[in-house]
């Protein structure tokens, strides 16, 4: 089995050095940048961008079978499952998609994100994105934040802001209704301390469902080797 390491939105590779660091399945793995991240230029739809994916997994771990996706990442990967590209997968703090009465204020939402990207730069919108509630309690080293911040402030505004639109939630296809037949072929992952995540994660039919301890929304940075051991755990769950 190989695994594709999938990243969140204003994420990098590096994002996954702490998890390899102390990684513990058999299954050896790779990270993969995205589209808009370091991984080529945001496609003109979401599909297009999930068939991007598929190719740059392919290059780098022929015949990886298994997507490991933390936020925007484990979007990804119910979309490569969906296309066939992947057999199994690990969720970490990911939504399956929302009703259609929810997507027009998340486009809205989406919309407003780019728009600061474009009209005060990628600087300014690190510092909103960052100063969010859903990432207030973060439980990590100062320093590993601060280098996160370096990096995202490299990134890409106008390729943030086209993946804004085209692979935001607001854009993603509403996959809970294919859940249950994926049951067996999922795993999935929340921080404990992340209450709107970790009961997305215990709603959705899967193999295994855990929560990383002292964790909030984004687990590869505050828990590292808990989020490693737990993804391992649903490794061995899917049939790893």
């Amino acid at each position: 089995m190989r695994c594709a390491l999938l990243h969140g939105f204003v994420g990098d590779v590096r994002a996954w050095d702490g998890v390899i660091a102390a990684w513990s399945a058999d299954a050896s793995p790779v990270a993969i940048a995205l589209p808009g991240h370091g991984g080529g230029d945001v496609a003109a739809s979401w599909d297009a961008n999930i068939a991007s994916v598929a190719s740059a997994v392919e290059r780098a771990s022929p015949g990886c079978d298994t997507a490991i996706g933390y936020s925007m990442g484990a979007r990804i990967a119910l979309g490569l499952l969906a296309r066939g590209a992947i057999t199994r997968a690990v969720l970490i703090s990911g939504n399956p998609g929302i009703d259609d009465a929810e997507r027009p204020a998340r486009i809205a939402s989406d919309a407003a994100w780019a728009a600061l990207l474009r009209e005060r730069g990628i600087t300014a919108f690190v510092d909103a994105w960052q100063a969010q509630p859903l990432f207030a309690d973060q439980h990590a080293p100062a320093d590993a934040l601060a280098a996160r911040t370096v990096r995202r402030r490299t990134l890409d505004g106008e390729q943030l802001a086209r993946c804004l639109e085209v692979m935001g939630l607001g854009a993603m296809p509403d996959f809970r209704a294919q859940l249950p037949g994926w049951r067996e072929r999922i795993a999935v992952l929340a921080g404990a301390r992340d209450a709107k995540f970790a009961a997305i994660a215990r709603a959705m039919p899967a193999a295994r469902c855990d929560l990383v301890a002292d964790a909030g929304h984004d687990p590869t940075i505050e828990q590292p080797r808990a989020l490693a051991a737990a993804i391992a755990q649903g490794i061995a769950a899917v049939g790893g």
